[in-house]
């Protein structure tokens, strides 16, 4: 029987590379989406891949969620958490809902939906869960105070929790991609962009099938000996 995965944040941009590289090696995948029922219908029909709606930053919708999800496919054996927002403001213009919005998706995302998994996969002895951090995490960023805090917490969320689930056969681990090809990246103005790329070592954006792979490893098999750790796909632009 194949192993089942959820992927939050999972119909869009590097989301989806990941739901669809995850899907190639044999798991089933259930992608996670927060509202865009139009994006989600278009991913399922061009993927096969079911899409399932709910809030991370919502603990008992991330509960919800995973019930129905096991009850439809199986119990979940891979998770991984990449829903993330932007809020984006230097701290003189930042609120509160701003920087609650952030933290609340981006880092209480992922508690969510690991208390969601974790019990079952400590009754398996068994588990695969990646958390997608950045590199603005690592090195921070001006105006992104909040996703940058955010994303630093996935990284010491992943390493703690991986001290629990050692034992247990549950590895934990992160990715911290660089500046990727997405709709995100996208948005930024042409002139700040262009200035990114060129401290980017190998000269372009990353994809997010590049990604995906990394992702996709950390979730085999063959990773079984990798926990605790933080895998930096960036071009070399910060190597942490």
């Amino acid at each position: 029987m194949a192993r089942v995965a959820v992927v939050t944040g999972g119909t869009r941009g590097i989301g989806e590379a990941i739901s669809v590289a995850l899907r190639d090696a044999g798991v089933t995948v259930a992608a996670n989406y927060a509202g865009n029922d139009e994006k989600a219908r278009e991913f399922t029909a061009r993927t096969g891949i079911k899409a399932y709606r709910w809030d991370v930053s919502d603990f008992d919708a991330c509960q919800n969620g995973v019930r129905e999800i096991e009850g439809e496919l199986g119990p979940v054996d891979v998770l991984v958490n990449n829903a993330g927002i932007t809020r984006d403001g230097t701290m003189k213009r930042m609120t509160p809902a701003m920087w609650n919005e952030v933290i609340g998706v981006n880092l209480g995302g992922c508690f969510n939906m690991a208390k969601a998994v974790w019990n079952g996969m400590n009754e398996r002895k068994h588990g695969r869960i990646v958390n997608i951090g950045s590199i603005n995490g690592q090195a921070g960023q001006y105006g992104q105070v909040n996703y940058a805090a955010a994303k630093s917490g996935i990284h010491g969320f992943t390493k703690a929790l991986a001290q629990e689930g050692a034992r247990a056969g549950i590895t934990v681990n992160a990715i911290a991609p660089g500046y990727i090809d997405t709709e995100m990246v996208a948005a930024v103005p042409p002139d700040v962009l262009e200035k990114i790329v060129a401290r980017i070592p190998v000269g372009r954006l990353g994809h997010a099938e590049e990604i995906a792979r990394g992702v996709a490893f950390l979730c085999s098999e063959d990773a079984g000996f990798i926990t605790g750790s933080t895998l930096s796909i960036n071009g070399g632009q910060h190597m942490y």
